[in-house]
């Protein structure tokens, strides 16, 4: 395939377009909340009223506002070209006609949203600029929204050190948790010596609250294998692998489709765009441990061994899969890397922080209004992003702190919400950035239960191999129990603050090594907590 043909099929795209688009969202959840009923029943209304030649209904990836689905949005090409339209909440398929019925001006009493809202104004979509808008489904509505344009230039106008070189210059660090310089790792993998190499993109997202990567595997999968074939062909492999966790059947479905229609139109497999380079991706499906997205583990998994992780070194750049130089890069760094290309390392360079730049995906959760899907520039506040974006906490509450970062996170109390949302900023906060999850927590969460969750969840993903990570995971639960149940002592908190050290320090992977951050983060911010439930003896003494 040449560009002109890549060109052709988006003009054809958009020649179809008709005059007025509804966007029905067919991302998870919005279709645990029957939203392929309601696509189905607008298509009907559609055709019902006789505007098939005005109208399209389209099902589309997340529109980010998940509390409020199912959503539609509807959008007048001709008369609102810049405009995002008008979206409507808590669709149900009886409310299709009247819908419809607005279309023509009449009135209608389904529910509106905000677009104004700052829960939309102060997002940068980079990652996410395609969800709600492409057919996840048609390769053709990626394409018109310059799909694979990135990949045709790095193959006819760059060499594999150009594209390693852009990506480092942009700045991007790994999205998946610990944020590693993106175009470092890919340097390394491409000097590596050896016969074969892979890519994978770690898809196992398994934080608990973080919804990030399966929407956009969901909403744009494209984007991602885009990403992954650049990638490959920056380091010289000609085989890459999609590790995806089996409780995510729709992003499974949608991967396997958008993998068969690029190989049918020659933009995966051999020759892509009638150049030297081939390259394959498979999809190979995990069964929900989570200790799978530690990159040793995966690997293991993905040559059909038993999930555990072994030691570094090496590292997988150097000795990866099967013993090959392997880049291990997750969802939403692979869905950077075509807008990088598109619009330069400069560009995505410019926006964030001076060690943290371009934007990072959230999911947003917990007890606050506006639960969804948000994409920030790094360096933006947690207050901001808490109570204008988020809306606060619900019925008059107030949020008390912030966990992200999953299990490996920690909490940050309200104190310091003023925090600008960057790699160093969190850390030294005593948590993480993760993958992305964000958990509000309100003034009647009690922290001792939220550091017993987290342990709880830690003890159970072990996966065994090491002792302090199976043996004092399982201690430090009974810990936080005993605490929780006022039942402890002075000399069992200060137990727990030395089991946690060591936890820390002699686990073998990022598991166990990160298991004690939100009993540390809890400690550091919220002592009085546990202080409260510890026991008093009948001497006064605790």
């Amino acid at each position: 395939m040449e560009l002109t043909e890549l060109l052709e099929i988006a003009q054809k795209e958009r020649f179809l377009e008709k005059p007025v688009q509804i966007r029905c969202c067919v991302a998870a959840g919005c279709l645990s909340a029957n939203s392929q009923a309601v696509k189905q029943h607008l298509e009907e209304a559609v055709t019902a009223t006789g505007l098939d030649g005005q109208v399209q209904v389209s099902g589309v990836g997340c529109m980010r506002l998940c509390c409020q689905g199912p959503l539609v949005q509807v959008v007048d090409t001709q008369t609102e070209p810049k405009s995002l339209g008008t979206l409507y909440e808590k669709v149900t398929p009886d409310d299709a006609s009247s819908i419809i019925a607005a279309i023509n001006g009449e009135e209608t009493t389904v529910q509106r949203g905000d677009l104004a809202h700052p829960f939309f104004t102060n997002q940068m979509p980079i990652v996410l600029e395609n969800s709600g808008k492409v057919d996840p489904e048609r390769i053709q509505s990626y394409i018109a929204a310059q799909g694979y344009q990135a990949l045709y230039r790095v193959l006819r106008e760059m060499t594999p050190n150009e594209v390693v070189n852009a990506i480092t210059q942009s700045g991007l660090r790994g999205r998946g948790g610990a944020g590693y310089p993106t175009g470092l790792k890919w340097a390394t993998v491409a000097k590596a010596k050896g016969e074969r190499k892979f890519v994978i993109c770690n898809a196992d997202e398994g934080d608990p609250g973080a919804f990030m990567d399966r929407s956009v595997l969901e909403s744009d999968p494209h984007r991602v294998l885009e990403g992954m074939a650049i990638a490959a062909y920056a380091v010289g492999a000609k085989q890459g692998y999609m590790y995806v966790r089996a409780e995510y059947p729709i992003a499974i479905s949608r991967l396997q489709i958008a993998i068969r229609q690029a190989q049918h139109l020659g933009l995966l497999g051999s020759q892509i765009f009638e150049s030297p380079f081939d390259f394959k991706i498979e999809i190979r499906i995990g069964a929900g441990a989570y200790v799978c997205g530690e990159e040793t583990a995966l690997m293991a998994s993905i040559e059909g061994k038993r999930g555990t992780p072994h030691p570094r070194p090496p590292y997988p750049a150097e000795s990866g899969l099967w013993g090959y130089p392997t880049l291990i890069n997750n969802v939403e760094t692979f869905a950077n890397i075509s807008p990088i290309i598109r619009k330069g390392a400069d560009w995505f360079a410019s926006i964030g922080t001076q060690k943290s730049k371009g934007t990072k995906v959230f999911a947003l959760a917990g007890k606050i209004r506006n639960t969804g899907l948000i994409e920030v520039p790094m360096g933006t506040s947690l207050r901001q992003i808490v109570e204008e974006m988020g809306g606060g906490v619900p019925d008059g509450g107030s949020a008390k702190a912030v966990q992200t970062g999953g299990p490996s996170g920690g909490c940050i109390p309200e104190s310091a919400f003023d925090t600008p949302v960057d790699y160093e900023s969190l850390t030294n906060l005593g948590s993480m950035m993760g993958s992305g999850g964000m958990i509000v927590m309100d003034q009647n969460t009690n922290m001792v239960d939220v550091a017993r969750f987290f342990m709880e969840f830690c003890m159970d993903e072990s996966c065994g191999k090491c002792i302090p990570c199976r043996v004092g995971t399982v201690q430090l639960y009974r810990l936080l129990t005993k605490i929780r149940q006022g039942e402890a002592s002075v000399a069992d908190l200060e137990l727990l603050e030395e089991l946690c050290d060591m936890v820390k320090h002699t686990s073998l992977c990022g598991l166990g090594q990160s298991a004690p951050n939100p009993v540390f983060s809890t400690l550091r911010y919220f002592r009085d907590e546990y202080l409260k439930l510890i026991h008093v003896t009948t001497d006064g003494r605790r």
